[in-house]
């Protein structure tokens, strides 16, 4: 029996289908959109006719029948041109319609998943606050039940929210302590909060060092009311569900970190193929050679690594470790790929008219979101059964 990493006939369509849309859509217009720090609407909406908000998600709630190795498909090939737009698309899907999808009522999956679904709308995931990222269970917003009106009353801040106030951003699902365990830990409870509900506020977008096409806000509820029924999945076991979130979440970051990774390979070798210096392409020097043949190893054992735990994860399997390992490592090449490529491109790879420029700027906060590279050894080794020891 021999293993067959080849992908499928209906996935490598679907792969070459967003490749040419990203060089021939994506490529020639987010650089303006990029400088301008502004958010790239048109794009976005086509991407939403496309139906790739929709990939992972059945079609009877307007999604496309796909599955998470699709949408990883579709995140590397976008980042191999663009970060900004992969990671609008990856917390769309991944931290904005798949809580609904995996813990929502029948009602609730009704009501957002086919806007959600066609990118007609946006959905934002509300989790790290400002003394709260890595260690979630720090959690400082609390929601309390008025039994009187039978609403959600929430309290609190966060930050570093992915498309969070966007025009088109239609819902937001908070975390928040809603009562104690009888040893006095919080019991966390996530919640629907809908765009536009009084005393719901997304700040200014933040000023980033990269993803400066994509919209990142800091949230502030202030006695803001939402019905009961707004409760996603059950009481008190909203972190347990975002623990899963995350755990697939690093899959798709895994894939988008890989595409950004890959992307510094072409731009090195179309590069190096036509910048010549001493009469020659600098591609002819084996120094050249030589860190574009390294860039392409991690890239290829990166992609697959997110492979690995995207197949796990759609078979049913256990894939927190793999999830742990793919986002560890690819994110970590990702840095030393956009470093690589700005080194030779030389000074022109500090001017922000070359993607590698920019794919420089994007590659460091991989090693932070979605779990930092730190809590990722954490994960890794607890998975190895080395938790245990700390007893």
């Amino acid at each position: 029996m021999t293993l067959d990493h080849r992908l499928a006939p209906e996935h490598e369509e679907l792969r070459r289908t967003v490749e040419e849309f990203a060089h021939d859509v994506v490529a020639p217009k987010i650089g303006d959109y990029y400088e301008r720090h502004e958010f790239p609407y048109e794009i976005v909406r086509e991407m939403g006719r496309m139906g790739l908000f929709g990939l992972p998600f059945p079609e009877e709630y307007g999604g496309m029948g796909g599955d998470y190795l699709a949408l990883g498909l579709v995140l590397e090939e976008l980042a191999r041109v663009d970060s900004s737009v992969a990671i609008t698309l990856e917390a769309g899907v991944s931290l904005g319609a798949m809580p609904v999808y995996r813990f929502g009522t029948e009602e609730q999956k009704r009501t957002w998943l086919p806007r959600l679904c066609s990118g007609e709308m946006l959905g934002a995931f509300g989790l790290t606050e400002p003394d709260g990222g890595s260690d979630a269970g720090a959690t400082r917003t609390t929601a309390r039940l008025d039994e009187t009106t039978g609403e959600w009353v929430i309290n609190g801040t966060k930050c570093f929210i992915t498309n969070s106030g966007t025009d088109i951003t239609g819902l937001v699902t908070v975390t928040a302590v809603t009562g104690r365990k009888p040893d006095g830990r919080p019991e966390i409870s996530a919640i629907i909060v809908p765009s536009g509900t009084p005393g719901f506020t997304a700040a200014p977008p933040y000023s980033k060092v990269g993803w400066n096409a994509s919209d990142t806000r800091e949230l502030s509820f202030s006695d803001v009311r939402v019905p009961k029924a707004n409760l996603l999945g059950e009481e008190g076991r909203g972190y347990a569900q975002f623990l899963r979130i995350l755990d697939e979440g690093r899959v798709a970051i895994s894939a988008l970190a890989t595409g950004l990774a890959q992307g510094c390979v072409d731009e090195s070798l179309a590069y190096a193929r036509t910048r010549r210096a001493f009469g020659r392409p600098i591609g002819a020097n084996q120094a050249i050679q030589f860190k574009i043949a390294d860039m392409e190893m991690r890239a290829h054992t990166a992609r697959l690594a997110w492979r690995d735990a995207a197949s796990r994860l759609v078979h049913g399997e256990p894939f927190k470790k793999e999830a742990a390992l793919a986002k560890l490592y690819s994110s970590e090449i990702a840095v030393t790929n956009a470093r690589e490529a700005t080194q030779i491109h030389g000074g022109y790879g500090f001017m922000n008219e070359y993607p590698v420029a920019r794919m420089w700027r994007d590659a460091k906060i991989l090693e932070i979101g979605e779990g930092t590279s730190e809590v990722q050894r954490m994960l890794i080794a607890r998975e190895l059964g080395m938790g245990d020891l700390e007893a």
